[in-house]
């Protein structure tokens, strides 16, 4: 069993930085890709960053040059760096991590992060 558990949302205004965090615990072992997803209102649910277990990254194009995804394995938690918010960023955002062994997918609880002045 995986356990994801996200933290860090929150209430930031336009412009503004902000840091989540997703710790794993469990059986740890079985995670290798582990990524961001966000939904926003009435949005489908949508990819924004990635990390290998080797470190090779993926970003979104909305939020090139703007996130940083990363992964410190000594404490199993991966991290979404977020700068120059903007109001479209506003969505629930969902810490997931792939299986190494079986196409199973493992969701944290997710946290809102809202961007208005």
């Amino acid at each position: 069993q995986v356990r994801l558990g996200e933290s860090g949302g929150g209430l930031v205004q336009p412009g503004g930085s902000l840091r989540l965090s997703c710790a794993a615990s469990g059986s740890i072992s079985r995670i290798t890709t582990m990524g961001w997803y966000r939904q926003g209102p009435g949005k489908q649910r949508e990819l924004v960053a990635s990390i290998t277990s080797g470190g090779r990254t993926y970003y979104a194009d909305s939020v090139k040059g703007r996130f940083t995804i990363s992964r410190d394995n000594a404490v199993n938690t991966v991290y979404l760096e977020m700068n120059s918010l903007e109001s479209e960023d506003t969505a629930v955002y969902y810490c997931n991590g792939g299986d190494r062994w079986t196409d199973r997918e493992y969701w944290g609880q997710g946290t809102q992060v809202t961007v208005s002045s």
